[in-house]
C-alpha cells in the first residue's frame, strides 16, 4: 500500500475506480483542476509517493527533482514511448521511479467518428458533398498512415463497407496484408489514395509540403493522432486549392495555435474528443486501476 497517492489534474476515472483507490493507498487526494505551472505541481504532490496524471499536465526533471517520495507515476492516458510521453520517463527510470501509462482505450469512438464523417461527406448528408452524385465507400481507395491498434481497427470497418484498403507504416503488418491491407511506400500509397487517415504517435509530424504535393487535390485527408501530424502551414497551402477537405476531432490534432484554420472551409473539426465515451472512461479506469495492483503486487507493497 501506498501512504500518499496523489492526483495532480482530473483523471478520468469512474467513480468507482476512484473509491478503489483508498484500497491502495493510506491517503488519496484527488484535484479537480488543471495545475497551472511546475511549482503548483510540487506542491500537490509534496511527499507522496503515488502520483496520477492525465494527458494535460507534465511532470518533468524539475518536478521529479522536488518530489524525491516518488516511486509510482500513473498516467491516466496513452502511452506509446518516451519521447511522446508528459512524463521525463528517462530521469524518472533514473531515479528507479516506475512509470506506467495506458492506451487502446478510446479507439471505437475515433473509429466511429472516421466511418461517420466519411459517409456523410460521401453521401452530403451534411452541407457538403465530395462529388456530384453521392457515393459509397465500397471501392474507396483508403490509405492508413500508422497501422498501430487504431489504424487496424479503422481499416477494418472501412474494408467491411468494401473499401479497398492501403497502409503505410515504420514496420511491416504481415497479418495486416494477409487481410488484403495493402503495403506501399508513402509516396506511392499518396499518390493512390483518394482519403487517408493519419493515426501516428503524438509529436510526429509526417506530413510537410512535399507529402501534400504527393498527395494531390481532390482529396480526403483524416488525422485521429492527439496532436498534429503535419505541418500547419503546409496544411494551409495545402487547402488553398479548394477542393480538399480535412477531418480531425479537436483543436490540438488540427494543431493550428493561431486559431485560423478552425475557420477555414475545408477544415471539418469537432473541437470534441471523440474517443472519450463512457465505455472508454470504463476501460480507462480498469486499465488503470490495473497498473496499481501490478505495482504494489510486483513491490510487495
Amino acid at each position: 500500500m501506498f501512504k500518499k497517492l496523489v492526483a495532480i489534474e482530473p483523471v478520468s476515472l469512474i467513480p468507482s475506480a476512484e473509491q478503489k483507490l483508498h484500497d491502495y493507498a493510506e491517503e488519496v487526494i484527488m484535484y479537480e483542476d488543471i495545475p497551472k505551472d511546475n511549482e503548483e505541481i510540487i506542491r500537490r504532490i509534496g511527499d507522496a509517493d503515488a502520483v496520477l496524471l492525465s494527458y494535460t499536465s507534465r511532470i518533468d526533471k524539475e518536478v521529479l527533482d522536488a518530489c524525491p517520495n516518488i516511486r509510482y507515476i500513473g498516467m491516466c492516458c496513452s502511452l506509446y514511448s518516451p519521447e511522446s510521453a508528459n512524463v521525463d520517463i528517462l530521469s524518472a527510470n533514473a531515479k528507479n521511479i516506475t512509470v506506467y501509462g495506458i492506451r487502446d482505450y478510446g479507439d471505437q469512438g475515433v473509429v466511429e467518428y472516421v466511418v461517420s464523417e466519411l459517409v456523410r461527406y460521401l453521401h452530403g448528408f451534411g452541407e457538403k458533398q465530395w462529388k456530384e452524385l453521392p457515393i459509397e465507400i465500397t471501392d474507396l481507395k483508403v490509405g492508413i498512415v500508422g497501422l498501430g491498434t487504431s489504424g487496424q481497427m479503422i481499416a477494418a470497418a472501412l474494408q467491411a463497407f468494401g473499401a479497398d484498403m492501403y497502409y503505410y507504416s515504420r514496420t511491416r503488418k504481415p497479418e495486416e496484408e494477409a487481410r488484403d491491407i495493402k503495403y506501399l511506400p508513402l509516396k506511392e500509397l499518396l499518390n493512390t489514395v483518394d482519403v487517408v487517415c493519419t493515426c501516428l504517435n503524438k509529436n510526429v509530424i509526417l506530413f510537410h509540403e512535399e507529402q501534400f504535393e504527393w498527395l494531390g487535390n481532390h482529396k480526403i485527408m483524416f488525422n485521429t493522432s492527439i496532436g498534429p501530424s503535419h505541418d500547419v502551414s503546409a496544411l494551409e497551402k495545402w487547402l488553398e486549392h479548394g477542393d480538399n477537405e480535412f477531418f480531425c476531432d479537436t483543436a490540438g490534432a488540427l494543431g493550428d495555435e493561431t486559431g485560423k484554420l478552425l475557420t477555414n472551409p475545408h477544415v471539418n473539426c469537432m473541437q470534441v474528443s471523440t474517443g472519450r465515451t463512457k465505455q472508454a472512461f470504463d476501460r480507462l479506469s480498469e486499465k488503470v486501476l490495473n497498473n496499481i495492483e501490478k505495482f504494489l503486487k510486483d513491490n510487495n507493497m
